[in-house]
């Protein structure tokens, strides 16, 4: 299957600033081949990074999406907003939606199936706690969210939907989890998504890593076999720094 990286640039960059940065990133992928990219630009900048890849291999998603179509959410974004605005993919369940904004199970699974009804592709994603993983519960709290976000989603739709797992411990510390962590925790993950969606199509599945993804540790990433792809936040903020992480997976994706 193709590689997918995903650049989530997070509260970062004014409209000028995401369009300047989605220009250089553009201008020099020319020469990198086989791996699908995404740039994930805060919802004020999403018109402008629009504009800048018009016509170009890279795709646009968002950091976030409310469950309803349109009504009285005053601050929220809705998926049809979203797919008028450009996007093909919204991040849903990230641990900073999680953990600093108290998101649940039942919220995250909402946004995933409105996700799906617009056209858009959820990249869901689970992690542990370091406390979680210090107890042993990583494969608990990893099964617990997974099947909460995947409650009443069909068979073929779980195909359309990416993966991603980021252990809250990773996001943002300079702490990496090692690749025989992350081999591991990605076997389960494609284990679990069997019963709801078949062996053929869990196979099919992408499974993407986040937590503190770098230029220094992409490469070793990039060789776990289980490893379909990255989430990336800090680093894919300087182009070269993000294109070097792209260039990981263009090398052994040959």
């Amino acid at each position: 299957m193709k590689p997918l990286v995903v650049g989530n640039w997070k509260m970062n960059g004014t409209e000028s600033e995401a369009s300047a940065l989605a220009r250089e990133i553009r201008k020099r992928l020319k020469t990198i081949k086989g791996v699908e990219i995404v740039l994930a630009p805060p919802f004020t900048a999403l018109t402008a990074v629009r504009e800048v890849i018009r016509r170009s291999r890279l795709r646009m998603g968002a950091q976030d999406v409310h469950w309803e179509m349109e009504g009285a959410f005053t601050g929220e974004i809705s998926p049809k907003m979203l797919r008028e605005a450009g996007c093909g993919f919204v991040i849903i369940g990230h641990s900073e939606r999680r953990r600093l904004f108290d998101e649940s199970d039942p919220t995250v699974a909402k946004k995933v199936f409105a996700a799906l009804r617009a056209g858009l592709r959820p990249i869901l994603c689970v992690g542990e706690t370091w406390e979680e993983r210090r107890k042993g519960k990583t494969a608990q709290i990893i099964a617990r969210q997974l099947r909460g976000a995947l409650k009443g989603v069909g068979k073929s739709a779980i195909e359309k939907i990416e993966f991603a797992y980021e252990p809250v411990w990773a996001i943002g510390t300079g702490r990496n989890a090692t690749a025989d962590q992350v081999s591991e925790v990605h076997r389960w993950i494609r284990e679990l998504l069997r019963a709801p969606a078949g062996d053929k199509r869990a196979e099919r599945c992408r499974i993407l890593y986040g937590g503190s993804v770098r230029p220094d540790n992409a490469g070793e990433l990039a060789g776990v076999t289980e490893v379909n792809g990255l989430l990336v936040g800090g680093a894919s903020l300087k182009a070269e720094d993000f294109l070097s992480i792209i260039r990981c997976f263009a090398r052994n994706n040959k």
